[in-house]
């Protein structure tokens, strides 16, 4: 839910490490999607039940880059970017993961990758902060928060 990949939620990471260290997988992908009804929620201040729990790491996103979204004006604008920001928070929260940090020490080859769908034409659309090091993580994050369109 919201592509929340949280450094308490063992279900995921469980699932990632297996991934990474039995399957030896070389790519994971975090793909989100516009019009998430969760983003916008947490957009709007929506409260929405027992999910408003899981979606605070969504308004997490929110108010870090507050100052990003709170210059545009359309709220679809401001849900397209929420949306895209959570992606790439999300693979940053990914990359900076012991089970991916464990990988990229010991020279194991795995990409983080982030997409995102567009519902409305059927795009899939690359928000440009694939990672293969802790070092392309912190450079293609910077580049990638830098080069969202206001």
């Amino acid at each position: 839910m919201a592509n929340a990949v949280v450094h308490t939620d063992f279900n995921c990471l469980s699932v990632m490490q297996f991934a990474v260290d039995v399957l030896k997988v070389k790519h994971i992908i975090v793909c989100g999607h516009y019009g998430y009804g969760g983003v916008h929620a947490a957009l709007r201040g929506d409260r929405v039940g027992i999910a408003d729990n899981w979606l605070r790491h969504v308004d997490d996103v929110l108010q870090k880059h507050q100052s990003l979204l709170s210059g545009l004006q359309d709220e679809t604008t401001r849900l397209n970017h929420l949306c895209e920001l959570n992606v790439i928070e999300q693979v940053a929260n990914i990359c900076k993961s012991t089970v991916v940090r464990d990988a990229w020490e010991r020279k194991q080859e795995l990409t983080v990758h982030d997409w995102i769908y567009g519902m409305s034409d059927g795009l899939l659309r690359d928000l440009h902060t694939s990672a293969h090091s802790t070092e392309s993580a912190k450079t293609t994050y910077l580049k990638a928060i830098s080069s969202l369109p206001e």
